[in-house]
Order: structure tokens, then C-alpha cells, then sequence
């Protein structure tokens, strides 16, 4: 048989929210080569391993192409009918018998970047009154939207650090030559960090001398979760002796003087575990350049210290007249609804939390993924619909949560690659993969400007495959839920899925569905500094600079660790993220379940490069590779996450959770080490 002819498509990468633009050899329904796309707008022919992997995702050996539904304890093959009429009856069921809230939803990442899909997980959430939501906000970077929402009043202000005009810039727990900093949108990282070094300064907070720290101008190797301590007393210097020159009205000034006029650089330092030296001359930097962008990511996000760190970043940024100006940060204005188009809400991010852990709140609706074995265990949750979230290897506690969901009456899984959590779910349901549709960026504050990019199919739909939205409206129909009127019935309407995309578009959007489809591309200019930004923070009555919650866990948090000063330090984990993983995807790409360890831990404890490392804490064990890495600072181990069977999860606890943001506690562990041998 003659081959294929090979016909190059563009399109853009869906595994990260930055969306780096492709070209891709396509061969019939095979994927033959991805590269970079050197005439996309942004990132002119910039991937990453992750981005040149999508022939081998769309391609997974363990692709589920057909639904899956267990009977006699296995998973079997069946009719689309078979299973949305099963899970229909038993959705139904439930609700009569125990409400709509006894069902949970999980937002997870893998329908997360499926418009219309996650659109419809909307509407089935919203038709059970808002029940048991989770998503990866609890177990990434909630401090950010608990901050915006605190200190600006409204949790969708995203800062951008203004990558054009910034010459001082510190990262905090953050690596964007990896991860591509977080939240950002941030292609071709090395270009943009030597830029701002070069005019400038680059100054990276981590416990690791990661990949970003080489191309910082310096580094600072701080105690996990205490960077706060570091940017608490920048703050009371600033407000000392300046640049104190805030663009926005503020509101709280004289009470922050008063809560940091006794935290002296000596108590700053002890607690964050650097020298006295490091900071002052991180503060003569300020005071050299004026304005600072800080930019935070899940190496602060994910430790007990999250809070107040994402909270004195924006405090400094503040102080210093960073926030919306020229050589500090910028906020998205959004496409889809943008901000300026209408007058913002003055709102915070807190909302009511779960049943068993009633003193932790929600978050934007959210609920901590941490409490849903309790949930389960409780007899609150019943059931549950996991929309693409690999739950065994990204919630805490792994084994006391595989317990909880082999206990549901269903667990239904939207999924197109067997794996752990597959595996042990009730039903499977087979979706429409990233290169089989029709899909536009709709994140779009993620995005590194305002902009929306499309791409059409690529390859015919694999197997029996069903679009996500039309999945989700046929469980709803069988359940006997009220779905919208303008929702197809049939999942091979013409024009269907590009009708279901189209409703999110509109009359405030910045451009047309139509104009998206026959551009690709639409970008728009931002005016900055941005006058809604600053119509919005007079409005309020100027920055919170003191919001209640947060200044109370500051002050307890203090007082724990000045009452710690002084005494030995237990070891600890942080988690990582590693260049060819991400999360709990791509597997395939090699990456090691590896440890980091400071060459001192290591003799202390007799281990030796490559050696299996056995990592325990209360709450379980895990063995990982070791690797001596003498940029790792001394009492941390840095652990890669989103391994199996070296999963971080299983060291992690579903009660250690911060108070205020249900967040998980995945860095600043405590642990014990030792030879797996």
C-alpha cells in the first residue's frame, strides 16, 4: 500500500497554559513530527519537550477509544448508550434518595484546557445547586486568588510582570525555565530572564540553585515556606526609608508600620535561614531600581507560608508603585469578558467550605481536594464525576483516598489514557482528544497578552470518542436534568462542536468567534498603566494592605517561629517540578523519580548517588532515586512530583492543610530518609 501523502498543520500546544504555536506532520490519522511554528506570533518556533510530545500523547498505547464500565469488578467494553443510560439511572437515583449535593464533582486538568466540555461541567455543577466542587486550585497555587481577592478585592486581578520595562525582578519559588513561571504565559524563558539580567537584575529565592538560578543575577537558598520572613522585612525597610511611592491610593499604611516595626533584619533572616548580608543586599537593589516585579510560584504556593509570602509580595509591589506601571506588573484585562468593559465587583475569594472540616472555607466555590475521603468516609459524597484528574497521584493522601472511592455508589471518569485512576473508577468515558476538535485558548489572563488563538481538528476522532460537551449533556438528559435549550443532541451535528465554542463568546468579547475562526490569532493592544485597574483600586478605598485573615495568620505564624528560634531544624521535602513531566502526565518522556539532596544530608545519612531512597513521614512512604546535587540547600530534599509508583502523594496528609485556603501542604514536610537497599 502506497503511504500516506504528509501535510503540515498548525495549531498551538495544548499541555501547558502558555500554548506555544506548532506545525505537525500529519499522515492520515497519524502524527509524524511536531515542531516549533517559527511564524507564530508570540513564540516564533520556541517548544518544549513537553510541547514536541503531542504525537506520542495523541498516540498513548493505553489510549481508551471505546467507554468502559465495571461489571463483576472489571471494566469492559460497552455502548455509549449502555454507559450513559447506567450512569443516568444511578445519578438520578442518588439524588432522590440523598439530594443533589451527595454528588461531587472534580474540575480536573485533563477536560480543564476543553472549552465547551469544562463549559458543560458548569452547567451540570450549576443544575446540582452548586454542590462538592474540587479543581487544582487547592493543590497548586490558590494563595494567588485568595490574595487577589484579600488585598484587591476582586480575585481575578492577575499581575504580569512587564517583561519590557522590569529591571529588577525576583522570583520566589518559582522556575520558569522549567515550568515556565506560573500562570504567566511565559514562552522562551532563557530569552526573557537574560533580557531583564542584562539591563538589570534577576534575583531567584529557592532552596534549590535551580535552572532559573543560573541565569539570575543572584540567589538566595531560603528555608522552604519561610520566604515570607524575607519579603516581611523588605517591607518595613521600604516603608523606613523607601522607595516608598505607591501609584494607587492605599488603605492600612499606619497599621502595617505598627505590625513590622520590630521585625529587625537579624529576626528576618534567622527565620528565612540566609545571612544578614543576602538581604541587605537585596534591599539595596530595591532601592537601586525603584520599582520590582515578584513573581511567586508552587515552591511558595504549596507551603504553609503561602498566605503571607503571595501577601508582602503584592505589599512590596504596592509600596514601591509597581503594581500597573511601566517597569512592574501589568493585569490582564481578559478577552472573553474583559474588565475594563464593565465595573469590577468588590468581593474576596472566601466561600463556604465542606462539611468535615467546617473552619477551612472554600475558595472561589472550590472546596479543599484534601477533604474528599473525609467527604466520602462522612457518607456526604456518594458519588462523583472526575472530569480528567489523575486524583491517586495529585491528591494528598493516597491510599486513605483510593479506600474512600472504592466506597462510591459510582465514580464516573472522562479519560483517553488508561492509567491508576482509571483504573479504578466505575465508568470510563472516552473523549474527544486535544488534536481530535476544534478548541480555542480560553484561559485567556493566563495568556502572556491579550490574545485567543484557535486550532481545528488535526487528525479523525480515534475509536468511538464522544466531545466532551455532548458526554456531559447526555448524562445530564438521562438523569432527567434540565439541559439548555441550544445544546445539540446528537454528538455528530455539523458544525456542533464549533456552535458549543461559540457560546462563550459574548457582546463585550474583544473579537467574534468568526473573527477567531478565520484569524487563528486575535490579539489586542493593553493600555497600560490601565485606568480600570486604578478606577477599580480607588473605588475600594485603595489596596488592603491589612486584610483581617491574613494579618492573623502572620501574627500566629510569627510567633511560632520566633518561639522555633534557636532550636534544630527537622529535614524536609519541597516538591518539583522536572522538564520532560508534567504533573502526572508524560511519563513516557523518561524523567526520574528522582530526590535532591545536599552532598552533607547525604554522608549524614549514607547515601550515595543513584542509591534507592526511602522518604517517610506521618503519614506514609515512598522510595525515589537520590541525587546529589550540591546547589540543594542543606536540611531539604527536593522530590520530583507526579511520579509512580515514587509518589510524593503518599508523604502528604489530608489534615495538614493551610486554615484559610484548604491548600495541601507539599513543601516544608518534615521527614525521615534512609537506604531503600
Amino acid at each position: 500500500m502506497a503511504s500516506l501523502p504528509i501535510e503540515t498543520k498548525r495549531t498551538y500546544c495544548k499541555v501547558c497554559m502558555v500554548h506555544c504555536g506548532l506545525e505537525v506532520d500529519v499522515a492520515g490519522d497519524q502524527i509524524v513530527k511536531v515542531r516549533g511554528d517559527r511564524e507564530h506570533p508570540l513564540s516564533k518556533g520556541y517548544t518544549c519537550p513537553k510541547g514536541r510530545a503531542t504525537g506520542q500523547i495523541h498516540h498513548d498505547p493505553a489510549a481508551i477509544t471505546q467507554p468502559l464500565m465495571r461489571k463483576d469488578g472489571h471494566l469492559v467494553p460497552v455502548s455509549w448508550d449502555e454507559a450513559l443510560d447506567d450512569i443516568g439511572a444511578k445519578l438520578r437515583s442518588l439524588i432522590d434518595r440523598h439530594g443533589k449535593h451527595a454528588v461531587g464533582i472534580n474540575f480536573g486538568s485533563g477536560l480543564g484546557l476543553d472549552s465547551s466540555g469544562y463549559a458543560m461541567e458548569e452547567a451540570l455543577h450549576a443544575v446540582l445547586d452548586h454542590g462538592p466542587k474540587f479543581t487544582p486550585l487547592t493543590i497548586d497555587g490558590v494563595a494567588k486568588v485568595l490574595v487577589a481577592g484579600a488585598v484587591g478585592r476582586f480575585p481575578g486581578l492577575n499581575p504580569k510582570t512587564n517583561y519590557d520595562g522590569v529591571n529588577l525582578l525576583l522570583y520566589v519559588g518559582t522556575n520558569p525555565m522549567v515550568s515556565h513561571a506560573h500562570n504567566t504565559g511565559m514562552f522562551n524563558p532563557a530569552q526573557h530572564i537574560r533580557a531583564v539580567a542584562a539591563r538589570g537584575e534577576v534575583w531567584t529565592i529557592d532552596p534549590v540553585f535551580t535552572e532559573t538560578a543560573k541565569f539570575s543575577t543572584r540567589h538566595i537558598a531560603a528555608w522552604p515556606g519561610k520566604d515570607y520572613a524575607i519579603l516581611a522585612w523588605l517591607v518595613r525597610e521600604v516603608i523606613a526609608g523607601g522607595p516608598l511611592d505607591f501609584a494607587q491610593p492605599v488603605d492600612g499604611l499606619d497599621e502595617l508600620t505598627a505590625l513590622l516595626r520590630d521585625y529587625t533584619r537579624e529576626k528576618a533572616a534567622t527565620i528565612a535561614g540566609v545571612s544578614e548580608e543576602e538581604l541587605a543586599d537585596l534591599l539595596a537593589a530595591v532601592r537601586r531600581h525603584g520599582k520590582v516585579s515578584v513573581e511567586t510560584g508552587t515552591g511558595v504556593s504549596m507551603t504553609t507560608g503561602c498566605n503571607l509570602t503571595q501577601w508582602l509580595a503584592w505589599v512590596l509591589m504596592i509600596l514601591t508603585g509597581s503594581m500597573n506601571r511601566p517597569g512592574g506588573v501589568w493585569f490582564h484585562p481578559g478577552m472573553l469578558m474583559p474588565f475594563d468593559a464593565f465595573e469590577l465587583p468588590d468581593m474576596d475569594a472566601w466561600t463556604p467550605g465542606s462539611k468535615t472540616r467546617p473552619e477551612v472555607d472554600g475558595v472561589l466555590g472550590d472546596w479543599p481536594c484534601a477533604v474528599l475521603p473525609d467527604e466520602i468516609a462522612a457518607g456526604n459524597i456518594r458519588g462523583l464525576f472526575n472530569f480528567g484528574g489523575r486524583l491517586l497521584r495529585n491528591f494528598p493522601n493516597t491510599e486513605k483516598l483510593a479506600d474512600a472511592l472504592g466506597t462510591l455508589e459510582f465514580n464516573v471518569m472522562t479519560e483517553i489514557s488508561a492509567n491508576e485512576t482509571s483504573g479504578a473508577a466505575s465508568h470510563v468515558l472516552p473523549t474527544k482528544g486535544v488534536l481530535e476538535r476544534t478548541e480555542f485558548s480560553r484561559w485567556d489572563t493566563l495568556n502572556w497578552n491579550a490574545n485567543l488563538q484557535l486550532s481545528e481538528a488535526l487528525v479523525p476522532v480515534t475509536g468511538e470518542r464522544r466531545s466532551a460537551w455532548w458526554v456531559i449533556s447526555q448524562i445530564m438528559r438521562r438523569a432527567d436534568l434540565p439541559v439548555a435549550n441550544d445544546i445539540p443532541t446528537g454528538h455528530d451535528e455539523p458544525g456542533a462542536d464549533e456552535a458549543m465554542l461559540a457560546r462563550l463568546f459574548n457582546p463585550i468579547s474583544r473579537c467574534t468567534f468568526e473573527e477567531l475562526r478565520e484569524k487563528r490569532f486575535v490579539q489586542r493592544e493593553i493600555e497600560f498603566p490601565a485606568p480600570w485597574l486604578d478606577a477599580h483600586v480607588a473605588k475600594i478605598g485603595g489596596w488592603k494592605l491589612m486584610p483581617d485573615r491574613i494579618v492573623a495568620q502572620w501574627q500566629a505564624m510569627r510567633a511560632d517561629d520566633e518561639a522555633g528560634i534557636g532550636q534544630p531544624r527537622a529535614l524536609v521535602f519541597t516538591s518539583r517540578r522536572q522538564r520532560r513531566k508534567l504533573n502526572a502526565q508524560l511519563d513516557f518522556l523518561g524523567a526520574e523519580a528522582d530526590a535532591l539532596l545536599n552532598p552533607a544530608d547525604a554522608e549524614a545519612h549514607g547515601i550515595g548517588d543513584g542509591d534507592p531512597l526511602r522518604v517517610s513521614t506521618a503519614s506514609g512512604e515512598a522510595e525515589f532515586i537520590a541525587r546529589i546535587h550540591p546547589g540543594m540547600r542543606r536540611g531539604v530534599v527536593s522530590i520530583a512530583h507526579g511520579h509512580l509508583p515514587a509518589n510524593v502523594n503518599r508523604l502528604t496528609s489530608t489534615r495538614a492543610i493551610d486554615p484559610i485556603s484548604g491548600m495541601a501542604h507539599y513543601s516544608g514536610v518534615p521527614i525521615e530518609i534512609g537506604s531503600a537497599v
